[in-house]
């Protein structure tokens, strides 16, 4: 006699893997969409945020970089001529030292401006970025700089003479300096302009404290 067939009510494993499988792969699906999506968020935020934070023209950074551009172009030219001229070792040194360093801070003030976008020389009159920059302003001379006349009677002058002039001068053009990197110092919270122009106060004070030995050996 043949025993009755029983019906398995028994769920069929590859049923409930397939399930399982299902919510795996959505999961999955769902977490790569989550990190490409970071991925475009911080790449969009990567572009925007230099363009949405970058000084602009009017800018307490932009007007410094063009007027410590022309500044130091001054002293370029003052430290050239004492390379070239000077009699004295030590100021004929210091003179060739000025000249390099500032001619490379040129550079870096003026890739800041490609940088922001800018143009080199802005409409802004002169220290206009600095609340008291008008007042400093003397027959179109930034704090420090040397006149025209005081110019030519240095390219005029020779030996001993010559030495004391460029020293008396180029500590007058650095106390002046010095005053423009404190006002950019005080207003300024980009980091590239503070820590350079940290470093140009303290190239500065330390080129100070030379020219005045320098000055005093000379009997100035």
């Amino acid at each position: 006699m043949t025993a009755p067939a029983t019906l398995d009510t028994t769920p069929e494993t590859p049923a409930a893997d397939g399930g399982r499988g299902s919510r795996r792969r959505i999961g999955l699906v769902a977490g790569v969409v989550a990190v490409v999506v970071a991925l475009l968020l911080g790449y969009a935020g990567g572009l925007l945020t230099p363009t949405l934070t970058r000084p602009g023209d009017d800018s307490v950074e932009a007007g410094f970089a063009r007027d410590m551009t022309a500044h130091h172009a001054q002293a370029v030219e003052m430290g050239l001529m004492a390379f070239q001229r000077a009699t004295d070792p030590e100021v004929r040194s210091m003179g060739g030292d000025i000249a390099t360093g500032q001619q490379g801070e040129i550079g870096t003030m003026q890739t800041w401006l490609r940088s922001w976008g800018l143009d080199p020389t802005g409409s802004r009159p002169r220290m206009a970025w600095m609340p008291d920059g008008a007042g400093l302003v003397k027959d179109g001379l930034m704090p420090g700089m040397a006149t025209p006349q005081e110019m030519e009677r240095l390219r005029a002058a020779q030996g001993r003479e010559f030495d004391l002039l460029f020293v008396n001068m180029m500590i007058k053009h650095h106390l002046g300096g010095i005053h423009m990197i404190d006002g950019v110092l005080g207003a300024s919270d980009e980091p590239d302009v503070v820590r350079t122009a940290q470093v140009m106060k303290n190239t500065q004070q330390t080129d100070l404290t030379n020219l005045t030995n320098a000055k005093k050996r000379l009997g100035g």
